[in-house]
């Protein structure tokens, strides 16, 4: 039986791609899934590997979904390569929590990261005028060293200036990658500056709520002129730690880990434990204070869902 790759999946239709053929709306075969996957409680994802068999009246049905190389949970897709988490500068204003928090979530699967700030042409050049929640370019720099002396690549674009397109492009290049973030942050708009002929829909966002609409509805993988395949995906503003547990979470934090190995204890939480390097390494300002703090934060969010479930 022919095998290919779920490209998009809406309203319980799955669009599949068939292995060789080229990404274009004639070449996809509109399937559905076998009866079994919703027993085994298994939900096809965009980005799986799958065997698929076509039906008389030319559409198909899903038999097997192949092995994948990575998963995510939200946004939902599979076979993974890099995820772009995407945060405005402003409009809706960066919000550093929720950035830890998505990081957590992607450390958590091994799936490379790669952190990118739009809107770049909004920053206030001058701190004294800048308005109560507008980022100044210092600041930015400030965070920008952070996250880049952390590990993760930082790419700061503007989709009105077309300023940072082609550095993530050639980041994404061969690869299946993901746009993730909040609604409003400008995914869509780089999305429409990085492919040529698309016209994928925008919002402005919420003045009173500060946050964006969900233009996009469904998570679809695009083609890139470089050979990659990126989706653009449903914007959210909340987290849970569904998959990530207590003793797990100081692992998902890149700075932590080596500094981690010298605790007395095996395990350590880096509460209050006696010789724990971490919090040691926060005094002597080696880990960020912000970063600790959101580590502690989600800490207690997790132990309360234990509690609760």
């Amino acid at each position: 039986m022919p095998q290919g790759m779920i490209v998009k999946a809406l309203s319980g239709y799955y669009y599949v791609l068939p292995e060789g053929a080229e990404l274009q709306d004639a070449n996809m075969v509109t399937c559905r899934g076998r009866g079994v996957f919703k027993n085994r409680k298994i939900t096809p994802l965009v980005g799986d590997r799958v065997v698929f068999e076509e039906t008389e009246n030319g559409e198909g049905t899903v038999t097997e979904i192949l092995p994948r190389s990575s998963e995510l949970i939200r946004p939902p897709i599979a076979n993974v390569n890099v995820v772009v988490l995407v945060f405005s500068v402003t409009e809706p204003v960066l919000n550093l929590q929720l950035l830890d928090k998505f990081l957590v979530h992607i450390e958590h699967t091994g799936i490379e990261v790669v952190l990118c700030f739009t809107k770049s042409d909004l920053l206030s050049a001058d701190p004294d005028t800048a308005a109560p929640k507008e980022m100044t370019v210092a600041e930015l720099e400030r965070i920008t060293k952070l996250y880049e002396g952390i590990g993760y690549p930082v790419l700061k674009t503007s989709s009105r200036l077309k300023v940072g397109v082609e550095s993530i492009l050639q980041h994404l290049e061969g690869a299946v990658s993901v746009f993730a973030g909040q609604s409003g942050v400008g995914k869509s708009s780089l999305l429409n500056a990085m492919i040529s002929g698309r016209n994928l829909e925008t919002n402005e966002i919420s003045q009173r709520l500060g946050r964006g609409k969900h233009t996009t509805r469904h998570v679809e993988l695009l083609p890139l002129n470089n050979g990659g395949l990126v989706a653009d995906t449903p914007g959210f503003s909340q987290l849970d730690f569904m998959e990530v547990e207590a003793e797990g979470l100081s692992s998902c934090f890149k700075e932590f880990a080596e500094v981690a190995e010298g605790c007395r204890f095996r395990g350590c939480l880096h509460l209050h434990e006696p010789d724990c390097k971490v919090r040691d390494a926060v005094a002597e300002g080696t880990i960020a204070a912000s970063r600790y703090d959101h580590y502690l934060l989600f800490l207690g969010e997790i132990k309360d869902r234990k509690r609760r479930y």
